[in-house]
């Protein structure tokens, strides 16, 4: 594709400005493209975004290798085939071929397979419906929107206020995906997805991993179980797990790292990551000139237009609802169609589950942790449910107990979970944690999205032998409880 070009200083008129080019921009280009809007992209790195360079593309390319040889090795006739080490150069090779060497030409050329029109640059709100790009080259564009601005610009890694941080050049999710090489030495700092799939990685990768976790256990915010079946395989692979522990100084000297937690441990390292949670990309896109704070998550109602500006959207990361790809891809659909609706005068749907309403934003937000085993869930766990106010029973299985999953892995070790409303007899949410189980997750999706009655889940009939047979066993725990 060739940029878009425009006379210095000369306002340009399009009925949609995308402020980002990530998954998540690139759908909401998608949509209002194909409900004929004119639509320009303002990206200010790669077009793909933190997803395909430095998040979900490169980790689970990392992780792939790694939970494949842990199921192999639980396999009879297969394990002593895959004893042996990984080959890390390999696997960073092919990392970096699914990055497309961290070369955004093939994404390019995608948006200009839609008609998008791409500006290169740094692109800030300049007033109400306004974007100022000024590129690398000091060039300055000015375009206008007829109909919606959307705010794509995502998240970044959070850092502690420790003082000498910078100095250390600690890694962040961008470092951990994009090594070149495995360090002998990791201390993760966190217990989330992040810390917990790039323990995983590294671990097995070569490097000895230290966690350091400030809370009880990894994984907060699934089930209780996910994090300690995690933290088990961890551990089992060699990873030194440390629980309410913080880092209080970090130092660097000779090329070794020395961290220090409150508890008085110093620790040698080769590199350190802080996987301490994200902030949103909004701190210089001129935020303030339209009357919103700098820097802030940006409130939006559930079309994802922005509180107070019936122009303005925020879709993805910046919005707070739901930080994954998915979600983000998701939100963009129904921006998308939403703000072709208005654009059309047409009637915006308002009831949740309509083609302008995220609603599964908060009642079937999908999640798949990749480590070994993999943690799923949909929904809203035990706890969240009872916070929430419904009345609700859990249902537990011990994912073992399906011949299935025997016939996956010997010695296969992981649980399931069912959350049901007692009075309307729907699932509010579900959990698996185990090998494989992160191709299970749809089906648990589809049936809270569509609120199936627990009555017309007894017709839906799992294969035999498979893993999915556990849903027999789910209901049949419900039943019987």
């Amino acid at each position: 594709m060739t940029e878009s070009q425009s006379t210095q200083n000369a306002p340009i008129a399009y009925d949609v400005v995308v402020l980002g080019a990530g998954p998540v921009g690139e759908n909401v280009a998608d949509r209002t493209r194909a409900a004929g809007l004119t639509t320009a992209v303002v990206e200010s790195e790669l077009v793909g975004g933190e997803c395909s360079y430095w998040a979900c593309v490169p980790s689970k390319s990392l992780l792939r290798p790694v939970i494949t040889r842990a199921d192999a090795r639980r396999v009879p006739g297969l394990r002593r085939s895959v004893q042996g080490p990984l080959d890390t150069a390999e696997v960073l090779a092919h990392r970096d071929y699914e990055t497309s060497g961290w070369d955004d030409a093939g994404q390019v050329s995608w948006l200009d397979s839609i008609g998008a029109d791409l500006y290169r640059g740094h692109g800030r709100l300049t007033g109400e419906r306004t974007v100022t790009v000024t590129g690398s080259d000091g060039s300055r564009h000015v375009l206008t929107a007829r109909h919606a601005v959307t705010v794509c610009t995502g998240s970044r890694a959070q850092l502690p206020g420790l003082p000498g941080l910078d100095e250390i050049e600690p890694w962040t999710s961008r470092e951990a995906t994009s090594a070149k090489a495995a360090p002998g030495r990791l201390v993760v700092v966190g217990g989330g997805v992040v810390a917990t799939e790039m323990a995983t990685a590294w671990q097995a990768l070569g490097s000895r991993v230290t966690l350091l976790v400030r809370g009880s256990g990894l994984l907060a915010r699934m089930e209780p179980f996910a994090g300690e079946l995690v933290a088990e395989a961890l551990a089992e692979a060699g990873a030194d797990i440390r629980t309410g522990t913080s880092v209080t100084s970090v130092s660097r000297k000779n090329g070794t790292l020395t961290v220090v937690t409150d508890k008085g441990d110093r620790i040698e390292a080769d590199e350190i990551l802080f996987a301490t949670g994200r902030a949103p990309r909004t701190d210089d896109i001129g935020l303030e000139t339209i009357g919103l704070e700098p820097g802030s998550w940006l409130p939006v109602d559930d079309s994802l237009r922005v509180s107070g500006h019936d122009w303005l959207y925020a879709v993805g990361d910046v919005n707070h609802r739901a930080l994954l790809t998915h979600q983000g891809k998701y939100q963009a659909r129904i921006a998308g169609a939403a703000i072709a609706a208005r654009a059309a005068g047409e009637p915006v749907a308002t009831d949740p589950w309509g083609a302008h309403v995220a609603t599964a934003d908060t009642a079937a937000v999908p999640q798949v942790v990749f480590t070994d085993p993999e943690a799923a869930a949909v929904g809203l766990s035990l706890a969240e449910a009872e916070q929430a106010g419904h009345r609700v029973r859990a249902v537990d299985v011990d994912l073992a107990s399906v011949s299935g999953a025997g016939l996956y892995a010997d010695g296969y070790r992981g649980r399931a979970r069912m959350v049901v409303d007692v009075e309307e007899e729907i699932l509010r949410g579900v959990t698996f944690v185990g090998p494989g189980v992160g191709e299970l997750i749809h089906s648990a999706t589809i049936a809270v999205t569509a609120r199936v009655p627990v009555s017309r889940l007894w017709h839906a009939v799992p294969s035999f032998p498979t893993i999915s047979e556990v849903w027999l066993r789910l209901l049949e725990a419900y039943r019987d409880s």
